[in-house]
C-alpha cells in the first residue's frame, strides 16, 4: 500500500511562525476539517495538542467527537448539535436554522460580509442575535470568512470594512474572528480574538508576492510501492488509451497509488516526482506507472507542486487523499 509520512518538526516550525504572528498560542484555532486537509484527523489533533494548541475547527459532529479529548474549544462549521456541550460550539449559518439548535447550545454567528456563501446578512444581524437569545442559545462570538484574502481585487478590503462596522455595533462581551491563513499573513498586525489557521499550518500557504513571504514547510510526503516491472522498447505504449509512447528502451514499473487513492488524473502523462521520475501514461484507479525500477518512490512532498501540474490548488490535492492510506508521524 501507499503510505504517508507527517513531519512533526516541519509542523512545529509552521506553528512557531503562526504563534509569532498571533503573539499567543491561545489565539490559534487549527482547522482540522476534512481529515485535517488529508493529513489525518487524529494524527494532527494529537500533534497540535502536544504543541499546546487548545482550539480546533471542524466541519461536523463526527469530527468534533473524534478529537474532543485533545482540545478545550472546538468550533463546528456545518452541523446541527445533538445537544449542548461544554467545549463544542456550533456555527449559525442562516437565520432560519436557529430554531433547530437545542436550548443551551454554545453558538457562534457567522455573518456574510460580501462572500455571499454562508452567514446571515448584515441586515439580519440584530434580528438573529435577538432570536438566539429568545431561543435560549448562548452566543459567544461573531465571525466571517474572507473570499479573497490571497488575491488582490479589492474584495478583502470590502469585507474587512464590513466586519469592522459589525464589531463596532455588536453587543459587548462577544468575541470576533475573521482571519484565515492568508488574511493573517497579509496583515501587518493581528488584532482579533482568534485565527482559524489551516493551509499555513500544513505548510502550503501561497499569497501574492506583494506581501511578506514566510518559510512554511510542507509536512506531508506520499510514497508508493512497486507492484510490478517490465522492460519496454522504443515505440511501446503504456496504460489506458496508449497515450504514452516510449522514446527509448526503458524499464517501466507500476506503483500502488492511483486516482482511487487521491492521485488526480489530471497529472497523467505530465507529472514528474520530486526526484525527476517521469510518469508513464494515464493514472489508473488503483495504480500509476513510472519510468523507474525502484521498490518505492516518493510521489510528492509538496502538494503545491502537484497542484501546479494538475492546474488546481493544494487543498484539492491534499483532501483527495483517502483516509485508509497509512499515516506515520516522523
Amino acid at each position: 500500500m501507499a503510505r504517508i509520512t507527517l513531519n512533526k518538526s516541519n509542523f512545529f516550525h509552521n506553528l512557531d511562525i503562526i504563534k509569532a504572528k498571533t503573539q499567543s498560542v491561545e489565539r490559534i484555532a487549527l482547522v482540522l476539517k476534512d481529515n485535517a486537509y488529508g493529513h489525518g484527523l487524529r494524527e494532527m489533533a494529537k500533534l497540535a495538542s502536544e504543541y499546546g494548541i487548545t482550539r480546533a475547527v471542524v466541519r461536523s459532529n463526527t469530527e468534533a467527537e473524534t478529537i474532543e479529548e485533545f482540545f478545550e474549544y472546538i468550533l463546528v462549521l456545518a452541523d446541527i448539535p445533538k445537544g449542548p456541550s461544554k467545549k463544542i460550539r456550533y456555527t449559525i449559518n442562516d437565520i432560519e436554522c436557529i430554531k433547530e439548535f437545542p436550548k443551551g447550545t454554545l453558538v457562534e454567528l457567522k455573518v456574510n460580509t460580501a462572500m455571499n456563501r454562508n452567514g446571515v446578512s448584515i441586515k439580519e444581524l440584530n434580528d438573529s442575535i435577538e432570536l438566539i437569545k429568545v431561543s435560549g442559545l448562548v452566543l459567544e462570538a461573531i465571525f466571517t470568512h474572507h473570499s479573497c484574502a490571497d488575491e488582490l481585487n479589492g474584495n478583502y478590503e470590502l469585507q474587512k470594512a464590513n466586519f469592522l462596522k459589525i464589531k463596532q455595533n455588536a453587543p459587548k462581551g462577544l468575541h470576533f474572528h475573521s482571519c484565515n491563513s492568508a488574511a493573517l499573513f497579509r496583515e501587518e498586525a493581528f488584532n482579533e480574538d482568534m485565527v482559524r489557521v489551516g493551509i499555513a499550518a500544513y505548510g502550503c500557504l501561497e499569497i501574492a508576492s506583494k506581501f511578506k513571504q514566510y518559510t512554511f514547510k510542507p509536512i506531508l510526503s506520499l510514497y508508493a510501492k512497486k507492484i510490478s516491472s517490465r522492460q519496454i522498447s522504443k515505440g511501446d505504449c503504456v496504460g489506458y488509451g496508449a497515450t504514452f509512447v516510449s522514446q527509448s528502451d526503458s524499464v517501466v514499473s507500476n506503483y500502488d497509488f492511483g486516482y482511487g487513492d487521491g492521485f488526480l488524473r489530471a497529472n497523467s502523462n505530465i507529472y514528474k516526482t520530486p526526484e525527476g521520475i517521469e510518469i508513464a501514461g494515464r493514472i489508473s484507479m488503483d495504480n500509476s506507472s513510472f519510468l523507474s525500477d525502484k521498490k518505492e518512490i516518493l510521489i510528492f512532498n509538496d502538494a503545491r507542486e502537484v497542484a501546479l501540474c494538475a492546474k488546481t490548488i493544494s487543498y484539492e490535492v491534499l483532501t483527495s487523499l483517502k483516509e485508509n492510506i497509512k499515516r506515520e508521524i516522523i
